[in-house]
C-alpha cells in the first residue's frame, strides 16, 4: 500500500528536505504552504495555516496516512508565538480529523525545548548538557510545548501515533526562510570576499571555544521518516543532530577555506551579524549584478538575528542522541560537509557567487 504524506511547511528548509526524501522513497506527497512548489510527484496544497476555513477547503479530498509538521510563524512575543503556532497545528489536525486517515504525526520543534523561548533564551535554570529527552519541560511558557499539546490532544481524539523531533541549528537550502544560518554565513562570506572585509566570527567566546553540534535538514528528514515507520519509536520525542561535535574556532576556518578567505582571530569586541550586515544591501546588489545571481534582495537570504542568537549563546550546547540510536536510527552526517553541501547548492542555484 502506498503511503501518503502531508508535509506542512513544504517550502521551508525542513519541509523541502522531507518532501524530497519521501518522494525518493516512493511516497505520495501533498505539499502544503502558502505558495507550494509545482513539481513532478507533488500534490500542491495552497493554504493559510491560520485560517481554518482555508485549510478545510484546501485539504478536502486529501487523505494522508502521515503528517509532517515542519513550520512555525515568528511573532513579536512568546504569548503570540503560543497563540499563533498552537492554532496552526490545531487547525491542520482539525481539518484532517473527519477523514480518519491519519496514522502518524511528526512534529518538528527544537532545542528551545531545553533552552527556553527567545524572550528567555539561555537564561534561568537550564538542564545540564548534553540535553537529553527525559529532562522534560522548563517552567516557562514556550510555544513548542503548546504545539506538542495540540498534537497529543488530537492523537488521543483520533487515535494516531506521534513523534516529536528536536533538532539543533538546521542547515539546508530555502529562500525566504526565517532561520537560515548556512545561507546567512554564505552571503556574509561572499560579501567579505568581494569587499575585502575580514571574516570575523560574530558570536560569543563560549561558542568559539566550546563543543557544539548541528542538524542537517536531510538528517532530520531521515529521522522523521524512521520514526513514522518504526513501531518502537511511536509516541516519543527525539533529539536529532548530525552525530558529530565541533568547536566554532575550527568550523569558522572550514567555512573560510571554502570561500577562499582567511578566518580572522576572535575579535576583541563581539560584533553581531545584525550590526555587521545592517548596511550590506548595496554591496550585495553589486555582487548579484556582477555575478548574474538570482536574488538581489538580501533580506530573503539572510537571517542575522537568528544566527546571532545561536552563535552568541553564553552556554555550551551539546545534544544527546542515545535514545534514537538505541532504537535503531544510525544515520550520520559530517557537519562541515553539511555546510559545504548547502554552499554547493546555493552556487548551483545561482544564489551566491
Amino acid at each position: 500500500m502506498t503511503q501518503t504524506a502531508l508535509v506542512v511547511g513544504a517550502s521551508g528548509i525542513v519541509g523541502s528536505a522531507t518532501t524530497r526524501l519521501l518522494l525518493d522513497n516512493g511516497w505520495q506527497v501533498a505539499a502544503l504552504s502558502r505558495h507550494p512548489e509545482q513539481a513532478p510527484g507533488i500534490i500542491p496544497v495552497a493554504a493559510n495555516l491560520q485560517d481554518p476555513a482555508s485549510l478545510e477547503t484546501a485539504l478536502a479530498g486529501i487523505k494522508p496516512t502521515h503528517v509532517f509538521i515542519t513550520t512555525w510563524s515568528r511573532q513579536a512575543t512568546e504569548a503570540e508565538n503560543i497563540r499563533v503556532n498552537a492554532a496552526m497545528v490545531r487547525n491542520v489536525l482539525n481539518a484532517l480529523s473527519p477523514q480518519k486517515s491519519v496514522q502518524h504525526v511528526a512534529l518538528v520543534t527544537g532545542l528551545k525545548h531545553y533552552l527556553g523561548p527567545f524572550e528567555a533564551y539561555g537564561k534561568g535554570s537550564l538542564p545540564q548538557t548534553p540535553f537529553r529527552e527525559e529532562q522534560g519541560r522548563l517552567d516557562v511558557e514556550n510555544f513548542y510545548y503548546a504545539q506538542e499539546d495540540e498534537v497529543f490532544a488530537a492523537a488521543e481524539r483520533d487515535g494516531f501515533t506521534w513523534s516529536v523531533h528536536r533538532p539543533h541549528t538546521i542547515t539546508g537550502v530555502a529562500v525566504g526562510n526565517a532561520m537560515n544560518m548556512a545561507t546567512t554565513l554564505a552571503v556574509y562570506a561572499s560579501i567579505c570576499k568581494a569587499t575585502g572585509r575580514p571574516f570575523v566570527f560574530p558570536g560569543s567566546r563560549v561558542q568559539w571555544d566550546s563543543l557544539t553540534d548541528m542538524t542537517d535538514a536531510r538528517q532530520l528528514a531521515k529521522q522523521q521518516l524512521w520514526a513514522a515507520t518504526t513501531p518502537a519509536a511511536a509516541n516519543q520525542a527525539f533529539n536529532v543532530t548530525n552525530g558529530d561535535v565541533f568547536r566554532w574556532k575550527w568550523m569558522w576556518g572550514q567555512i573560510a577555506g571554502y570561500f577562499g578567505l582567511h578566518p580572522a582571530d576572535f575579535p576583541a569586541d563581539v560584533s553581531p551579524l545584525e550590526k555587521q550586515m545592517a548596511d550590506d544591501q548595496a554591496a550585495w546588489a553589486d555582487i548579484v549584478r556582477k555575478n548574474d545571481l538570482k536574488e538581489a534582495d538580501i533580506s530573503r537570504l539572510i537571517s542575522p538575528w537568528h544566527t546571532d542568537a545561536d552563535l552568541g549563546r553564553p552556554i555550551e550546547v551539546v545534544t544527546d542522541m542515545s535514545k534514537s540510536r538505541a532504537l535503531g536510527f544510525k544515520e550520520f552526517q559530517a557537519s562541515d560537509q553539511a555546510f559545504f553541501d548547502v554552499f554547493d547548492e546555493l552556487r548551483a542555484q545561482r544564489l551566491i557567487p
